[in-house]
């Protein structure tokens, strides 16, 4: 998902005059201005765009649209683009991949942690039940960070390199006994009519009376687990059809046609400093 913008330099009598009187670094130093005037605009419009397309999408998302690369005196062109800023998130075009060419999105680094354990089904991926369960949102659709790791540990799903993370007796003891933030819960996981409808728990022991539970995690709180709820759902693989398109971006901020304009301004400006 990349945007380029360049320029050109069009324009009547009195534009052609103060070309002539430019040199070459000074005339490609007002062009670079104009085209990086035209490179904010259009990354403002592409997170314009992208809040208005998708449900609620993240900081992460929206602020990794950056400016790539700015245009200079020897490089006249500028780069638009979701850029991945390093860390633990997820490249941001592999995420946007598929709504811009459709198709399947990427498996979250959760969804690779809960299928290399052997949880999540091939052909599947995880979503978040309508109503989510208490204090496990992010309010965007997402599992907060600190409850995905605690689920996670919870399963043993973190692979060699994070068995530490892995949840030990004592930490069971925590989760199940609960804290003055956190009822006390146990998590199960059931798929549904999938696997003759076994459930499995954490220390991965099958319980086939579970066949009613539609395929996911689930969380058991009260006494004698009279509470059962959803904590995240297992549905297949969905294929997405494109949703924001690099031309609608293009048009939308006028960038081919405020450039030019732009870059005139720039032309101008540097004559009138240099004196002719």
């Amino acid at each position: 998902m990349v945007l380029r913008i360049t320029g050109r330099v069009e324009g009547a009598e009195k534009l052609q005059r103060a070309l002539a009187a430019l040199s070459g670094p000074q005339l490609n130093q007002a062009i670079s201005e104009g085209i990086n005037m035209g490179a904010g605009r259009a990354k403002n419009t592409m997170r314009t765009e992208m809040q208005g397309v998708f449900d609620r999408p993240t900081p992460y998302i929206l602020n990794a649209v950056q400016v790539f690369k700015k245009a200079t005196p020897d490089s006249l062109e500028a780069v638009i683009t979701p850029t991945y800023m390093g860390g633990k998130g997820v490249d941001p075009q592999k995420i946007l991949a598929a709504q811009e060419e459709g198709g399947r999105r990427s498996d979250k680094r959760s969804e690779v942690a809960l299928r290399r354990a052997g949880i999540l089904p091939s052909g599947y991926q995880t979503a978040i039940p309508k109503t989510p369960y208490p204090g496990s949102d992010d309010g965007r659709g997402n599992l907060r960070g600190a409850f995905l790791v605690q689920l996670i540990s919870y399963f043993q799903a973190f692979g060699e390199q994070g068995y530490r993370a892995n949840m030990s007796a004592k930490g069971y003891q925590r989760v199940h006994r609960g804290t003055k933030k956190q009822t006390g819960r146990r998590y199960f996981v059931s798929y549904g009519a999938m696997r003759g409808g076994a459930r499995m728990t954490a220390n991965n022991e099958p319980d086939a009376r579970s066949q009613h539970f539609a395929a996911g995690i689930w969380a058991v709180t009260g006494t004698g687990g009279a509470d059962v709820r959803p904590v995240l759902m297992f549905v297949k693989t969905p294929k997405y059809t494109p949703r924001i398109s690099l031309e609608q971006i293009r048009q939308r901020s006028g960038v081919d046609e405020l450039v030019p304009k732009w870059i005139r301004g720039r032309i101008y400006e540097a004559a009138k400093k240099a004196g002719l």
